[in-house]
């Protein structure tokens, strides 16, 4: 025998109330004395009574879920940041919708298209490596306010950004290893020039090498795809014909990527050259030879980004000042 749920009418039928008094008690009106907003919520609780959420959307114009867009899951920096935007959202009672782009601007554009289907109330995203334009994104959003953009962010026009302070990580990483190690000569992988971590992270390495009066080397400096051979290819090539005296590789997955071939030349990385990644593994320090790191605050700018859309979403005010959060990042080189 099917059980069909509790409804408002079934509770203000039991309790000789009508459903507009059930209603504004359960929503804890004001205009609803305590002594009957507790009988109907003990009441509606004996009854295990759920509001309908369709229902309830419609009522309100809102879905109560929030829809993220990252280039990929597991990706160990993309995995914290949605803990930390799933922790801020259902402590707030909205549901995440996660999607991926796998760096692809195809996908990520049918990732948008499909969360707006879905009626979110807005938008967390970190472009993919082929954006370059953020129009798609913009045209399915509800409002320039209901989008914010994390770690991955359009450098142009006004949006609500959570980013890491990724020149500062750069410039102090390249920093140390010219006063702590006495490196001049540092290769710098890194991802295509299209993403805003690409431009800061590339502008610290170089202002840290000119700081210290060492002069840029063009060759040493090179642009990979997400492809494995693409950066296994580059490590291979940069060994054979520059000798680099440390590698500094800006993008977590790719870090791993170009490890890997660094870690095959065990005549070279037993010179104990060091090897740095912009990367949050939690387990650096188990390689060998070991994997310096620049943590970036996932869990937080997870977090911030999530609590800045949500403050937007329910914010009563048409118009609203645009919000810019940057993190410090962490040095682990010991």
């Amino acid at each position: 025998m099917e059980i069909k749920p509790v409804t408002l009418k079934d509770i203000a039928k039991a309790l000789g109330m009508s459903t507009s008094t059930v209603s504004r008690a359960l929503n804890d009106s004001y205009e609803i004395n305590e002594n009957t907003k507790k009988l109907v919520v003990d009441y509606a609780k004996k009854v295990d009574y759920r509001p309908n959420p369709i229902a309830l959307s419609l009522k309100e114009n809102k879905s109560w879920s929030i829809g993220v867009v990252v280039p990929e899951v597991a990706n160990n920096f993309f995995s914290m940041a949605i803990n930390g935007i799933e922790d801020e959202a259902n402590g707030c009672g909205y549901h995440v919708v996660i999607c991926q782009s796998h760096e692809s601007l195809e996908k990520e554009t049918q990732n948008v298209k499909h969360l707006a289907t879905r009626q979110i109330d807005g938008l967390l995203i970190s472009l993919s490596g082929k954006t370059t334009d953020i129009g798609h994104i913009m045209h399915y959003s509800r409002s320039p306010y209901s989008v914010v953009f994390f770690d991955r962010v359009p450098e142009a026009g006004n949006y609500h950004k959570v980013v890491a302070d990724n020149f500062k990580g750069a410039f102090e990483a390249t920093d140390y290893l010219i006063k702590a190690k006495g490196i001049t000569k540092i290769a710098h992988v890194t991802s295509p020039p299209s993403l805003s971590i690409t431009r800061e992270r590339l502008e610290g390495y170089k202002a840290a090498l000119e700081k210290n009066g060492i002069a840029v080397d063009e060759e040493l400096i090179k642009y990979v795809g997400f492809e494995p051979q693409d950066a296994y290819d580059t490590v291979n090539k940069l060994i054979a014909e520059k000798h680099p005296e440390a590698f500094f590789v800006a993008s977590d997955r790719l870090a791993l990527n170009c490890y890997e071939a660094f870690s095959k030349h065990l005549h070279y990385s037993e010179k104990t050259v060091p090897f740095v990644g912009f990367t949050n593994l939690s387990v650096s320090h188990l390689f060998n030879p070991k994997i310096f790191t620049v943590v970036q605050p996932a869990y937080e700018m997870g977090r911030n980004a999530a609590r800045i859309l949500i403050d937007s979403i329910e914010s009563k005010k048409k118009v609203k000042e645009f919000e810019m959060i940057t993190l410090e990042t962490k040095l682990k080189f010991e």
